[in-house]
């Protein structure tokens, strides 16, 4: 079943520009009938949004840092340095951590679920202490030349008390955050079908998940709610939903041998930048080894899109920090004479801040020096690119326009969270090329925000900067967007950054 689901998406992405050239742009909704139930604003409205494998991933590297520093400090405590210890000190403390470290994710103490009860998941963790105290007396009583202290003892009390205040408090913040909405994905349905009932009622005791509505183009056939979520109108209402910025992921309840239909479907649907996945079923479900987020995010059951590598997120989220405040510092003489530059020249404003499409297709406001003459509209909407001799540019905005000097200030909105160093370029609200918004030039436009948009990326390096005044610059723009999509990594995204500014440097002649 899963096969044939893979063999689908992946017949779909072979034939991408063939799908929905004629796609409603975001925020227009179709003129079709729809109920007059509406989606409860809280319910996809969560703030910051905390991935929940970022829970347990923190949980594993603070046991493991608190049980070694109270390991070592039971070795300074009886009486010789750690360096100067002997063996028969060391090694019993080593067994502990070790086998401690081990038994926790195995008695399933990581899986941090709203609906577990307390005293089930602290029996786990005593139970993984247990397993390391065990491990340790063993290796003593194995080698018995091995010296057993008081310090050992206490060490094993102190890491067993630790460890249930630590997942005590992981608890704690478990059901602090699901309580507001910050841990879960917000997502909608498509298929009002038994299981879309299943995964509501399973959700309804799990708060795994943000259920904002549910799409089916069956009105006549489906009721206004299903367990209290709306159903919000049909498949194409979705495309043109206004909230669907705010939305993590698009899970299909189609059953998945329903495969023309399930195919219909992702063709429709495949347009946009959420991540897609097919729900199998969850008949075999069991709240105790699974939960409804992982289900949800299934690689097997992907139609779209592709799952989160919450390490890599991180990594690329502190390179970010590092770098972007490590480039504001160095910079920071290059802004001072800047920003006189411009207010001398005409005594306006020295920034100019746009609103432009970010991840998920989410409206951010981009930083930038203003280059052009002060036009407040073009802050919420471009009605016309820039071009060579173009009038509305300043003298300072050409000296700064060409050395990309006017780009620096999105150090700010990387710092901020809403861009990255290296990505795809974020697009201003109702860009154009030979009167044709770029969103319906290609079928695959939309993917480009599956990630956060950067400062520079991989179209930047390979000459696709600036204005893209021709259909045929989109579709290139878009190719190198997607081959970013498909390959980056931490090593792709610092070779990008080291070359970005030889190929400024290469290319001045084009117009920015």
């Amino acid at each position: 079943m899963a096969d044939g689901t893979v063999d689908t998406a992946r017949t779909l992405r072979d034939n991408a520009e063939q799908v929905m050239r004629s796609a409603r742009p975001a925020g227009h909704l179709t003129q079709s009938a729809l109920p007059a139930i509406e989606a409860d604003p809280a319910s996809c409205r969560r703030g910051t949004h905390i991935p929940r494998e970022l829970i347990g991933f923190a949980a594993r590297w603070t046991d493991g840092l608190v049980l070694t520093l109270i390991a070592w400090a039971a070795i300074e405590l009886s009486g010789t340095g750690l360096l100067a210890a002997p063996t028969g000190h060391v090694l019993p403390f080593v067994t502990l951590v070790a086998g401690t470290l081990v038994a926790l994710p195995v008695s399933g103490a990581y899986r941090l679920i709203f609906s577990r009860r307390a005293g089930d998941h602290l029996i786990r963790v005593g139970i993984a202490s247990a397993i390391g105290l065990g491990a340790m007396l063993a290796f003593i009583w194995l080698l018995p030349a091995l010296e057993v202290s008081e310090p050992q003892f206490r060490a094993a009390v102190a890491g067993w008390v630790s460890l249930m205040a630590l997942h005590g408090a992981y608890l704690a913040l478990i059901r602090i955050l699901s309580g507001t909405g910050q841990l879960n994905e917000n997502v909608v349905i498509v298929g009002a079908t038994p299981n879309a009932r299943q995964l509501i009622a399973r959700n309804a005791e799990s708060r795994e998940l943000n259920i904002a509505g549910v799409f089916d183009d069956r009105l006549n056939r489906v009721p206004q709610d299903i367990s209290g979520v709306p159903v919000l109108g049909r498949v194409d209402d979705l495309i043109g939903w206004e909230r669907l910025p705010e939305i993590d992921r698009i899970i299909v309840t189609v059953t998945s041998n329903a495969r023309e239909r399930v195919r219909e479907l992702v063709e429709r649907l495949r347009i946009l930048p959420q991540q897609m996945v097919l729900l199998l079923d969850l008949d075999g479900f069991d709240p105790e080894t699974e939960n409804l987020a992982r289900i949800a995010n299934s690689p097997a059951a992907y139609l779209s899109g592709a799952p989160v590598d919450i390490v890599r997120n991180l990594v690329k989220r502190g390179a970010d920090i590092i770098l972007a405040s490590a480039l504001l510092a160095f910079f920071s003489p290059v802004f001072l004479v800047t920003a006189i530059a411009i207010r001398l020249e005409d005594g306006g404003p020295v920034f100019f801040r746009q609103d432009r499409h970010g991840f998920n297709n989410q409206v951010i406001r981009v930083w930038k020096f203003r280059s052009m003459r002060p036009d407040r509209e073009a802050e919420k909407r471009m009605s016309v690119q820039a071009f060579s001799g173009d009038p509305r540019i300043t003298r300072v905005g050409r000296l700064i326009r060409r050395t990309s000097i006017d780009e620096l200030p999105q150090l700010i909105n990387v710092l901020r969270g809403d861009m990255s160093m290296v990505g795809p370029r974020p697009h201003a609200i109702g860009m154009t090329a030979q009167q044709t918004e770029v969103h319906a030039i290609v079928s695959d436009y939309a993917h480009r925000y599956r990630v956060k948009p950067g400062i520079t990326g991989w179209a930047q390096i390979n000459g696709s900067r600036g204005p893209v005044h021709t259909k045929q610059d989109v579709r290139e723009r878009v190719r190198l967007d997607l081959e970013y999509l498909n390959r980056h990594s931490f090593w792709f995204d610092l070779w990008i950054m080291l070359m970005t500014a030889p190929c400024l440097l290469g290319d001045r002649m084009r117009e920015r």
